[in-house]
């Protein structure tokens, strides 16, 4: 009977550090394993130089977009930058006394960037998805003779977006190339409701064109 009161009281003290080591070892796993889901998400493809440098549009992100494009443009990369329209608008503008669409705003930037404003252009359409931005840019690439590209947009959408790209742009002739903009890998990405919707939610995007255009 001793022996036995004894083992139910050592038992849960024994129990209490494998449970930590255990849960350490849980942590520790997660950690590699979201920094490395976040990871595979990033892609490249450069293009020396090419026809234009096409900026995908991205309401939240596209300041670090259009300065991406901007130091290309200045890099001598092409000698022109096409911006893709998601029809969505910005907060309220003082100077303008209206909301600004989102493709007016990365305009703006690019100028403010040293793209001169003559060569700015916005590709003709309305884009609600990457899909839709790539078949607008494979009818601008056709109508303009673009035998090159060189997508910039962030770096979690960078895989679906060459991936999108090349396939809706194969046989054309026209050379896609891809430059992430932003920063490469959120080790930390589970930890803000903003990293999920980014990386979390790009995992589900990438399953869904999957299945719809693969």
């Amino acid at each position: 009977m001793f022996d036995e009161a004894v083992q139910v009281v050592l038992k849960p003290r024994i129990l209490k550090p494998r449970i930590s080591r255990i849960a350490l070892l849980v942590i520790v796993a997660w950690v590699i394993v979201a920094a490395l889901g976040a990871r595979l998400l990033v892609v490249r493809a450069p293009l020396e130089s090419a026809d234009a440098i096409v900026v995908l549009s991205g309401s939240s992100a596209y300041v670090e977009r259009t300065r991406k494009a901007a130091q290309l443009y200045r890099e001598g990369r092409a000698p022109l930058v096409l911006l893709t329209d998601d029809h969505m608008r910005g907060g309220w503008d003082n100077a303008q006394q209206r909301n600004p669409f989102f493709v007016e705003r990365a305009r703006d930037e690019l100028i403010k960037a040293g793209v001169p404003a003559e060569k700015v252009q916005t590709i003709p359409g309305v884009a609600a998805s990457t899909h839709d931005e790539a078949l607008m840019i494979k009818e601008y690439a056709a109508r303009e003779r673009l035998r090159s590209v060189l997508v910039i947009t962030s770096a979690y959408h960078s895989r679906r977006a060459l991936r999108t790209l090349r396939r809706t742009l194969a046989g054309t002739g026209t050379t896609v190339g891809i430059d992430p903009a932003g920063n490469d890998s959120e080790v930390f990405w589970w930890l803000r409701p903003q990293g999920w919707r980014n990386v979390g939610g790009e995992y589900a995007k990438l399953i869904y064109y999957w299945f719809m255009y693969d």
